[in-house]
């Protein structure tokens, strides 16, 4: 078989290489190829073909023995990929027994072919996705509980707010991974489903026949068979693609935050470093968040690519023209940059750098501002609420305007050290004193993912 150039320059940065050998062409070929096989042994078991036809058909499915070029030009012709398959599979079994030849794709229209080739493609990205959003998890859950007591400053509109901790924040990232691996298990059940309709989806061509050979072909695919044909009824792609862009897009988030906590002035968690990795082609010092890089260009392509797949839903009545044909590339470049990403997830997960002494100093950044509303919370027990916000307030605006500290212009507040002694003060000032619900947080979303990892 021979095999086009490779044009692919950054393939090995954007996608994972089992999942692009899944939607290689050849795995495109051979997920058609199978489901000729399993055509032919099903319609042997109810008598539409003899038995004897089966493994002269099975011997010919085989994509390594179809020349992708020459299938390539045929396409442009054809238009769909079947057409000139079933062509050249019908040439190829001709050579062993002209007979077999007679029987191969009865009853079957390209779409069928096309759909539940597709479908076994599907299934294979399935398992490679349940896989490694699972090691994901495993990583994820073992940091946030290293990490679950580590404070460091929360951030809301990229400013310093009140502490957290870093197992706080990777355990939020463990949540959404939990919930897309939930997702996955629940939406298999409709996806993974045979399309067998034939010319209009009526499977008039087997007669009565059609019913046991759909329920034969689709226990020889090891698929579930659907109420119906669904030739123009793309919802069940459309939800793997949405699937694959909450994926992408929670990817995305956990890149994001790494990218900004490895800034110069934050310099707080960092990727894994390595031999010439993140490097700069004229600044030696520099060190580049490259897997973060793949993370959000993947959250930045994929939901453009996934309102393709909407954009083809509403196809024309029982086969379309065009819309079905944009599917063809984009729900396989899905997966790709979807499972690019997630490998250079796993890859910051494992190898997570962590500078917790540079996360203490950056606390101290605001010289305690940070921990105003504990001080305001406590004395709003003993002040009240609005007198006790307007107070601190002003402190904190004197602590800037003099450059000192919170806890040196507090303490200049009589009303202040009046209801707050010196070590209350100190403590209410202590960042690992202020973190709130952080640990059961961590607990929580280390609770749910065990809980889900342990049912599967």
């Amino acid at each position: 078989m021979s095999q086009r150039p490779a044009n692919q320059l950054f393939d090995a940065y954007f996608t994972q290489a089992a999942m692009r050998e899944i939607f290689s062409d050849a795995g495109r070929l051979q997920g058609m190829l199978d489901f000729e096989a399993a055509l032919a042994r099903a319609e042997a078991l109810v008598g539409v073909i003899p038995q004897s036809a089966v493994a002269p058909i099975e011997a010919a499915c085989r994509a390594d023995r179809y020349d992708l070029e020459a299938l390539q030009q045929a396409i442009m012709n054809s238009g769909n990929s079947a057409i000139p398959l079933v062509k050249a599979l019908g040439r190829e079994i001709k050579r062993e027994s002209p007979e077999a030849e007679r029987y191969v794709h009865m009853g079957a229209t390209s779409q069928d072919v096309m759909d539940s080739g597709l479908v076994l493609q599907v299934r294979a990205a399935f398992q490679w996705l349940e896989h490694n959003l699972g090691a994901l998890a495993d990583v994820l859950a073992e940091q946030a509980q290293r990490y679950a007591e580590t404070p460091l400053a929360g951030r809301t509109w990229l400013q310093h707010a009140t502490p957290v901790t870093l197992g706080m924040k990777i355990a939020s990232w463990l949540g959404a991974i939990t919930r897309h691996r939930q997702r996955l298990a629940e939406l298999k059940l409709r996806v993974l489903v045979l399309q067998f309709g034939g010319a209009s989806g009526t499977l008039a061509a087997l007669g009565e026949k059609a019913m046991p050979v759909a329920e034969a072909l689709a226990r020889e695919l090891d698929l579930h068979l659907p109420e119906q044909p669904w030739h123009t009824q793309r919802d069940r792609l459309v939800e793997v693609a949405s699937l694959c862009g909450l994926i992408a897009g929670s990817l995305g988030k956990l890149g994001r935050d790494i990218s900004l906590l490895m800034q110069t002035e934050a310099a707080e968690v960092f990727e894994p470093a390595g031999q010439g990795r993140g490097g700069s082609s004229t600044m030696p010092h520099k060190r580049n968040p490259v897997s973060a890089a793949v993370l959000i260009s993947a959250a930045t392509r994929v939901p453009n690519l996934v309102a393709t797949m909407f954009a083809a839903m509403p196809q024309e009545h029982e086969r379309s023209l065009g819309l079905w044909h944009a599917e063809w590339d984009t729900l396989p470049d899905i997966f790709c940059l979807t499972s690019g990403a997630l490998e250079q997830a796993l890859l910051i997960a494992q190898g997570l750098e962590v500078d917790t002494a540079r996360m203490r100093n950056n606390l101290e950044l605001t010289h305690g501002l940070v921990l105003a509303e504990a001080v305001s919370i406590a004395l709003s027990q003993r002040l009240g609420r609005e007198q006790a916000h307007h107070l601190v307030e002003q402190c904190c605006r004197r602590a800037v305007e003099q450059g000192s500290n919170l806890r040196e212009a507090l303490a200049q507040e009589e009303t202040v050290t009046a209801e707050l002694p010196a070590d209350e003060l100190d403590r209410l000032l202590d960042p690992a004193h202020y973190l709130g619900q952080a640990r059961t947080w961590v607990a929580r979303a280390c609770a749910e993912h065990h809980s889900f990892t342990s049912s599967c």
